[in-house]
């Protein structure tokens, strides 16, 4: 006989005999959905013993249910019907891996109606859906979970809605893109262009074969939207966050950055000013010496300041197939809780009630004001450098540095500027007059510093 225990009003068997079953499904058996398979064979007793209860995977559905995925898995559960999924009575949890805005919407608010917990890896639905996702599921009493929607296995979601919940978050600051970040890395510490280096990544599986959602910053948007959500309870329009991505970043630049003692890093930047906030996304020069700048290859990171804990900085893998399964499950196991205490709703979806929830008031970009680089392509005659400076002046901006090498070869030669903090506006106003010179070459290349990390 096994020893009796009481877990949240039913009876469950320790030790040898039948416990309490809850019957889970997945829709999307692809590289994460494996993952998520994997751990649950692999660490089975394991998640009984901290459950208190048996997670039963009672289906799973993909359009593809032939190909071989490494593990074994009984055909009697496969099913290219969705719908048998989300119709199904016994299923408590719904677990969403197939990405995609559609019909991954319609899944996820079909399981909701059906007063099923959703568990989803889904950053782009939730960042482009979230406004309408959300409360429905508070309105039907369930749960959303979505931790491994940014940062792989780095319980972000979490400290934001749970750890951090008494803070007001000052400033929360990331290196959300691993295919970006190893491209970065690459570049500057084995000097390789950026097409060599992109090349490599797609043949190591860190970039996609069409990487643009990456190497544009469109990815990292979608997590940022979702950070900023959980750390000021807004909603936010995925469209007003300022983003650009690593694309005209040249070994030349990096260079140059090195030799004023930076590293540049894609970094998702949000900030609390006021009762407004900003938000912006872009290659971004940051000490060499900050924890950040040694955040390498295809690692992620946050740093994070409350008004009370003062900094956090949180790092680890931000993708991958286990990695994120290890995520998926960290919410899978909350919502497997709730079943068992038949409650939904504890710590609120988006960290307030959405009844609560307003518009984010993002500054627009034009009004940050931030440090740069300049690097002018121009002429080599005299007079030149003073009629960069002049306009710059002109503008409001002065300078704290000025690099300018000769060049053995005839032809265009750089000058490299950095300047104390400018308006954004008073940069592209000064830029499209330095850019209409007759001897300047090529368009001013600009990036932005940070120091107050």
């Amino acid at each position: 006989m096994g020893r009796q225990a009481a877990f949240y009003g039913f009876s469950v068997e320790i030790e040898g005999e039948k416990m309490k079953k809850i019957s889970i499904g997945l829709i999307g058996l692809g590289n994460i959905g494996t993952g998520v398979v994997k751990l649950l064979q692999q660490n089975e007793k394991l998640i009984e013993q901290k459950l208190g209860a048996k997670l039963v995977l009672k289906k799973i559905a993909d359009i593809n249910i032939t190909s071989p995925r490494g593990i074994k898995i009984s055909k009697s559960i496969l099913t290219t019907n969705a719908r048998e999924i989300l119709n199904d009575p016994e299923i408590s949890i719904v677990i969403e891996l197939m990405g995609g805005y559609e019909p991954a919407r319609t899944f996820v608010l079909e399981a909701v109606k059906n007063g099923k917990h959703v568990v989803t890896a889904n950053k782009a639905m939730l960042a482009t859906y979230g406004n309408e996702i959300f409360p429905a599921a508070q309105k039907k009493s369930v749960d959303i979970g979505f931790e491994a929607s940014v940062g792989g296995t780095i319980p972000i979601i979490k400290t934001l809605k749970e750890s951090l919940v008494a803070n007001k978050i000052n400033s929360i600051i990331g290196i959300m893109n691993g295919t970006c970040n190893f491209i970065l890395t690459k570049m500057t510490d084995e000097a390789k262009s950026f097409d060599v280096v992109l090349k490599e990544a797609q043949q190591l599986g860190f970039a996609e074969a069409d990487p643009t959602f990456d190497i544009e910053g469109i990815d990292t948007s979608h997590k940022m939207a979702i950070v900023l959500s959980l750390a000021y309870g807004k909603k936010v329009n995925l469209k007003d966050i300022y983003l650009e991505g690593i694309t005209k970043i040249s070994g030349e630049d990096i260079a140059f950055a090195k030799e004023l003692g930076y590293r540049i890093k894609l970094l998702a930047i949000g900030r609390l000013r006021g009762d407004a906030v900003e938000a912006r996304i872009h290659p971004t020069m940051i000490s060499s010496g900050h924890l950040l700048a040694n955040v390498n290859r295809n690692y992620n990171a946050f740093h994070l300041v409350g008004d009370a804990s003062g900094p956090v900085f949180l790092f680890g893998q931000g993708a991958g197939m286990m990695p994120t399964a290890s995520a998926v499950f960290s919410d899978i196991l909350d919502s497997a809780r709730n079943v068992m205490k038949g409650i939904a709703g504890r710590v609120p979806l988006r960290s307030i009630n959405e009844t609560g929830m307003k518009d984010i008031k993002l500054i627009p970009m034009d009004n940050i004001e931030t440090k740069y680089y300049f690097r002018f392509s121009v002429l080599d005659r005299p007079g030149v450098l003073s009629k960069i400076s002049g306009i710059l002046g002109e503008h409001n901006i002065s300078l704290a540095s000025v690099i300018q090498k000769a060049q053995e070869e005839a032809g265009p030669v750089p000058i490299v500027m950095t300047t104390y903090k400018a308006k954004e506006k008073d940069v592209r106003q000064a830029l499209k007059k330095i850019d209409k010179l007759e001897v300047v070459r090529d368009k001013t290349v600009l990036i932005r510093i940070e120091d107050e990390l």
